[in-house]
């Protein structure tokens, strides 16, 4: 029966991969239903994460109509043409940031363009400054105050002494560092001559090859003050988080514990960007922002679902049968997460259908922290949106999918940088926690 609940989860997850976009959510539904068909009753649908992208998602878009977003690739347009030389080591540390600012990875969709193009005027394989941004996005879910993902795992963690403030402590200067020396390793160790790529020179000498000049853009002049308000809204998120940290322990009784009021300062931070920016609500909801939300939104909602109901379903045998080895030898633990995370497409809903399940197996704190450093294996599977509008946004040619799919310009900064990832999450948790 294991075999055959097995079988149906990993032939629905395949299906989605294939049809793209919102079709492995659509897909993971299906799943459910197969999976009840054979008696199996279904797990808990995880509203709670759907609720946090939602919320942070619509506040994001709110940011994006008043302008905000056009003024952050200004900036990074700015920055990127005074050191164009290191390209692939500022590029990712700006995309890195900027996910960290905004919890979304979506946001570096606008960047991919500009970075080709300084790369390409510079003589430099856009491949390199592409590949290492992409992944810097995705470390950075996984250290983002305001992301969906960490959100869920500092409110799982809890229960274990470790607060919203302490993970952050961990998550953060981990990733940055993994991010840092990945692209360092990728600018030094990788040939980043763009005039030596054969499907350069080939696709040069059929002029197919184009330097696209985009018009400045104009920026609103509420488009810095949006910016400033949800900078204000982070702080004020980390701030309650300290004072409601039981480490402080300045709140004896708090009103609200940390999701809740990430979810109401955002929900005030949109509110406030709206009267103070003179913002149209009826255009929030045309934002691609918003739309790209939504998008995640019913990823999570049939991918956790199916994950959530065939794990409860066996989950008396997987402690039976994998609990000792997890406890024994915790990389078995980090091998699940990374495997689990490029099937579930998810940095949350892996987190979502995995991370309850351990906490029950009293595994180390430090432990468990760690297999969530290792959950950002989306870049494996050479699907995930922003991975595909980089090749896409390459006319070089240089970023590409390989004959063997996996096989894909991605995988070495990927397997670099989520390694790394994982040695200073456990350096610096074994010293912080």
């Amino acid at each position: 029966m294991l075999a055959l609940e097995l079988i149906i989860v990993l032939l629905t997850i395949f299906l989605g991969i294939k049809l793209g976009g919102v079709g492995i959510g659509f897909t993971g539904g299906l799943g459910v239903l197969a999976l009840a068909m054979l008696g199996i009753k279904p797990g808990n649908i995880p509203l709670d994460i759907i609720i946090i992208i939602m919320v942070i998602m619509t506040t994001v878009s709110t940011i994006q109509i008043a302008g905000g977003m056009d003024y952050l690739i200004q900036k990074t347009e700015k920055i990127l043409r005074k050191n164009p030389k290191y390209i692939t080591v500022i590029a990712p540390i700006i995309t890195y940031f900027l996910t960290i600012f905004t919890g979304t990875g979506s946001i570096i969709l606008f960047t991919l363009p500009i970075i080709t193009e300084v790369a390409k005027e510079q003589g430099i394989r856009p491949c390199l400054p592409l590949s290492t941004s992409v992944i810097a996005s995705q470390l950075a879910i996984t250290a983002s105050p305001v992301s969906a993902a960490v959100v869920y795992m500092s409110s799982i963690i809890e229960s274990q002494g470790i607060s919203y403030i302490n993970l952050l402590i961990v998550v953060i200067p981990s990733t940055f560092m993994a991010v840092l020396i990945m692209s360092i390793i990728v600018s030094l160790c990788l040939n980043s001559k763009l005039s030596d790529h054969p499907i350069y020179q080939k696709r040069l000498s059929e002029g197919l090859i184009k330097v696209v000049r985009k018009k400045p853009l104009v920026i609103k002049y509420q488009a810095k003050r949006s910016v400033w308000i949800f900078l204000l809204g982070i702080i004020c998120i980390v701030c309650y988080a300290i004072i409601n940290s039981p480490i402080t322990n300045l709140i004896k009784e708090p009103i609200m514990n940390t999701t809740e009021a990430i979810l109401s300062i955002m929900l005030s931070i949109a509110a406030i960007t709206i009267i103070l920016c003179h913002i149209e609500t009826n255009k929030i909801l045309n934002s691609s922002t918003l739309k790209s939300g939504m998008n995640a939104c019913i990823c999570i909602l049939g991918v956790a679902w199916l994950g959530d109901t065939f794990i409860q379903a066996n989950l008396e045998w997987i402690k039976d049968n994998i609990s000792s080895i997890i406890q024994y030898h915790t990389s078995f633990l980090i091998i699940i997460f990374f495997f689990i995370s490029i099937l579930f497409y998810s940095q949350v809903a892996t987190a979502k259908a995995l991370m309850p399940m351990i906490i029950t197996l009293n595994i180390s704190p430090v432990d468990v922290i760690s297999a969530f450093a290792a959950i950002s294996g989306l870049f494996v599977i050479p699907t995930y949106p922003t991975l595909v509008a980089a090749v896409r946004i390459d006319d070089t040619g240089t970023s590409n999918i390989g004959k063997y799919i996996f096989n894909h310009t991605f995988l070495i900064p990927g397997t670099i940088g989520v390694t790394l990832s994982i040695i200073f999450h456990i350096l610096l948790g074994s010293a912080i926690l």
